[in-house]
């Protein structure tokens, strides 16, 4: 045993002596998640190194996310904020204050794919002698790409696959910003995958789920789990500008096959939104007669032309964000295909982006072209083609597939549907006292299983309301391993994970896993025993929001007090009201709170200035 032991040791050193680089911080992933985590960490003066995959950093919003999903504006700050204000500066140093471009930024939410990179590049600049960035980086996940010894990571090893050579990192923490899960899997890290039972955390929208699009469940849901993951697809910019439209071409394993079910949609009008519950089948068989004579569908909630198939936002420069069309059985979605993507390996998971490729490319090409598309309707869909002002160097085809669910890892806080929900109507969800961010985005998971035959939907297409949350440090500290943050494959639900997964949540998320990272490196600690007052206390002096208020933002000379009380329960209400009196019921709370007598009668700011005061003595 002792022989077995100190050969593993010998291993160790020879590794460490063989490391190539050494860093405080080794970030697996160039998302936006990891990006942020490089730059809170620098901002406390630690290195880090982001190894990404592919040529090109920054993940969905530079791969044609431009328009951010985030529902409450306000709710989610700190450097995503930076970020914003670095899209907004371009348009209007570019183009003027009064332009078009500016006008449909939207102060920053909604960019094109090549000026999100170029945000995320000056982003990084700022810090070029803290962060190194290093593309064509490939993460295998297998345990022989990690070395661990109790229970922390020394290094890991990378494929240069500009090289085809293996490269060792050191770090003091590292860091999984994948959106798969990989280093942290390959650590031994325990993941879920799939969607839990309703009965496993009385979830809504748990397990096997048929819902009209905005509309009521139907019966045959079972939410029964299972080992189903919501679809991908790739996020497109199109364009219908003639002088920058890119023809959309046949590709090469084209199958029809797949598409013919859309031309009765759209003849029909049929589509699987709430109004379909309304509709007649002579409702539907007028559709047809209307459409052949020239016009345009008129069922009610039903697109037409491009819209049929894909969402649009408009983007700056007549370009679109073009995602999945919730309302369609034939999209840009390819569900079921893409199950083994999160335990899989980069070659397979090359192979089926080739395959998502050529299924969109075909399904654009068959609602362009098909014979049994109305004329007009393949006449008004002939006007769009991809932007050859975006990745230039793939055929004007997004880079990165929108994985938007891999592994689920297993931290220290486990993240329900209950922890986006309000405890009662007009109250918040539950507040975590461990805050790193507030979210708001939907419990929003797209289908999980393709057309089947006489369902009025797609399984698994759900949407349920939720209100600005705070979310727990514990999602991104994973179990057993100690120098480990997980800012993107967080820890939660398959139906907690559906609003998480928000690119603005990931940033907030990555931005405190570097803050932490940072603490933890000083007080030589493990990342779960980092002291949580200070990584708040140094989130909001970044300028993060860990609590939403509706009557105060980050400009406010109090946020930093309200935000640091909030979070310990001061405000369960959705106003700071910092000039209102204390009333008998808050003076009973505060002073449960402290410890300390508030009075009723009391400015509220006062009182929460005192009670600072005498808990900081």
């Amino acid at each position: 045993m002792k022989r077995f032991i100190l050969s593993i040791h010998i291993v160790l050193a020879s590794i460490l002596l063989q490391a190539q680089e050494k860093y405080d911080l080794v970030i697996v992933g160039g998302t936006p998640g990891g990006i942020m985590t490089a730059i809170a960490a620098a901002k406390e003066g630690k290195t880090s190194v982001i190894l990404e995959r592919s040529k090109h950093i920054g993940g969905l919003p530079a791969n044609g996310l431009g328009a951010t999903d985030l529902q409450t504006r306000g709710a989610t700050t700190g450097l995503f904020s930076e970020f914003l204000d670095y899209n907004y500066q371009y348009y209007l140093d570019k183009y003027g204050a009064d332009s078009k471009q500016v006008i449909l930024s939207k102060n920053g939410f909604h960019f094109e794919p090549s000026v999100a990179e170029q945000t995320f590049i000056k982003m990084i600049d700022k810090y070029k002698d803290y962060i190194t960035v290093s593309t064509m980086r490939q993460f295998d996940s297998e345990p022989r790409n990690v070395m661990i010894s109790n229970d922390k990571i020394y290094s890991i090893s990378v494929v240069n696959r500009n090289e085809a050579t293996i490269e060792t990192y050191t770090g003091k923490v590292f860091v999984d910003a994948t959106y798969e899960g990989d280093l942290a899997a390959a650590a031994g890290v325990p993941f879920k995958i799939g969607r839990e039972s309703q009965t496993d955390y009385n979830e809504v929208g748990a397990g096997k789920v048929y819902k009209y699009w905005a509309g009521k469940e139907q019966d045959c849901s079972t939410h029964i789990g299972d080992n189903a993951i919501q679809a991908y697809n790739y996020r497109l910019c199109l364009t219908k500008e003639s002088d920058k439209r890119r023809k959309i071409v046949k590709p090469l394993n084209y199958n029809r096959n797949e598409y013919t079910s859309l031309a009765e949609d759209i003849w029909l009008g049929r589509h699987t939104g709430a109004q379909m519950e309304n509709v007649t089948d002579k409702m539907m068989e007028e559709n047809r007669m209307h459409i052949a004579k020239g016009n345009q569908t008129k069922i009610p909630g039903d697109r037409w032309g491009i819209h049929k198939i894909v969402n649009m936002y408009e983007l700056p420069n007549d370009k679109s964000d073009s995602n999945n069309q919730h309302l369609s059985f034939v999209s840009t979605d390819l569900p079921e295909e893409n199950w083994p993507w999160p335990t899989s390996s980069w070659e397979w998971r090359d192979q089926f982006a080739q395959r998502l490729k050529e299924y969109t490319l075909g399904l654009l090409w068959f609602i362009q072209n098909d014979k049994d598309i109305p004329k007009h309707f393949k006449e008004s869909v002939k006007e769009w083609g991809l932007c050859t002002e975006e990745y230039m160097d793939n055929e004007n085809f997004p880079r990165q597939v929108y994985v938007r669910e891999g592994r689920r890892i297993e931290g220290e806080y486990f993240f329900t549907a209950h922890d986006a929900i309000p405890i009662a109507d007009g109250k918040r969800p539950p507040i975590h006292s461990t805050s790193i961010t507030s979210g708001h985005y939907a419990l929003d998971s797209h289908a999980v299983r393709k057309r089947e035959p006489d369902k009025v939907n797609l399984e698994g297409f759900i949407s349920y309301g939720t209100v600005p949350y705070t979310v727990p440090y514990g999602v991104i500290v994973p179990k057993y391993i100690d120098n480990l943050l997980t800012p993107v494959p967080v820890s939660a639900s398959h139906i907690g994970f559906s609003t998480l997964r928000m690119e603005p949540c990931w940033m907030a998320l990555g931005q405190a896993a570097g803050v932490a990272a940072s603490i933890g490196i000083d007080q030589h600690v493990k990342m779960k025993n980092v002291n949580i007052n200070i990584i708040q206390k140094k989130l909001i002096a970044q300028r993060a929001t860990l609590i939403y208020f509706k009557d105060l933002t980050v400009d406010h000379p109090d946020f930093a007090m309200v935000q640091y009380m909030g979070v310990r329960g001061y405000f369960p209400e959705w106003v700071a009201n910092l000039d209102a009196l204390v009333d008998k019921a808050t003076a009973k709370l505060w002073t449960r709170l402290s410890g300390k007598k508030v009075n009723e009668g009391e400015i509220r700011r006062d009182a929460l200035n005192r009670i600072v005061n005498m808990l900081n003595q």
